[in-house]
Parts: C-alpha cells; structure tokens; sequence
C-alpha cells in the first residue's frame, strides 16, 4: 500500500480501535477525551478554551483532521516505511509527537532530537524494519513502564503497543489472540 491517503486511513482506524469514544477517567491525566483527543488538545486545535462537553461533541470527522494534521503530517509518517509509519503514528498520538519521534530516533541509533528529517529518513530506509519496529516498541514499553500511571494503564497500553507492532510487521491479526 504505497497511496499516503489509505496509509493514514489504515493507520488512523487502528488507532481509534484503542481511543475509543468519550472517557473521563479520574487516573487519566489527560482528562476528559473523546475518539482520544483530550480537552487541551481540541482547545489548542480550535483556538480557544473547551469544556468538557465539547470534547464529547467532538465528531469522529473532527477527530481526523486533529490526527492527520498533529500526529500523522507533524510527524511525517507517509514519509516512512510502512510499518514504521503506523508505530511513529501510535506512538504520537499515545503520548506526544516528539517522544514518539526520539524512540524511533533511538532505536535507530541516530541524534535523538525528536523532529524527523534527512538523517532519521535515511536510517529508517536502510534499516531493517522488523528490527526497528521491534526496538522503537521496546523503547515505548520501557517508557511506558516509567509512568505514575502504569498500574492503572499500562496493560492497556502493553496490548495497544502489541497490537501494533503486529500490525506493523503485518502480521495477521490471529497472532495477536
């Protein structure tokens, strides 16, 4: 699949399989989150300050534009491998862009500054992609690992993570039961 569009499609309904619908759970410093977008990033998006009942009106539309225009172009996913793309994409929007591009950057064994550019290009086209799927995701297990709310998410977040790396190594869902 090399078209840029179905890519972010594909990469974007595997996402949203794990965000879910509207959530405010007390443990979740994100607060209050519909489709996975929190209150402080649709007010960023929109300019203005919302309430909690603008995130649950959030249309899945909506959800879309903030996905593709903050995780998937900031981080340039249609620019990576596949694979690599959907586990950058996951990574950025589970806990921020820039983390999720210094894994990567890591696992790669390059300067590790979080903005993706000609050198992490380059690393991530001459690598071998399982072996870098693999460590990024070991990286964001650790990470992960390392949060005040571990106890409370971190299985969740270890079946998202799992879930992913099938996904990006294109591996049929069956091995993931």
């Amino acid at each position: 699949m090399t078209d840029p569009d179905a890519r972010f499609r594909t990469a974007l309904a595997h996402v949203l399989r794990w965000e879910g619908g509207f959530i405010d759970h007390p443990a979740d410093p994100g607060g209050a989150t519909n489709h996975g977008v929190t209150l402080a990033t649709l007010g960023d998006w929109r300019g203005r300050p919302q309430t909690r009942d603008d995130v649950r009106a959030l249309t899945p539309d909506e959800a879309a534009a903030i996905y593709r225009a903050r995780y998937w172009d900031r981080c340039r996913c249609a620019e990576l491998p596949e694979g690599l793309d959907l586990l950058v994409f996951n990574g950025a929007v589970n806990h921020g862009p820039g983390q999720s591009v210094r894994m990567l950057q890591q696992a790669l064994g390059v300067a590790a500054d979080g903005l993706i550019g000609p050198v992490t290009f380059a690393a991530a086209n001459s690598a071998d992609a399982s072996e870098a799927i693999t460590e990024t995701a070991a990286r964001r297990m650790v990470f992960y690992g390392g949060l005040s709310t571990f106890r409370t998410f971190g299985l969740g977040w270890s079946r998202r993570l799992m879930d992913t790396v099938r996904a990006g190594l294109g591996l049929p869902a069956s091995l993931a039961a």
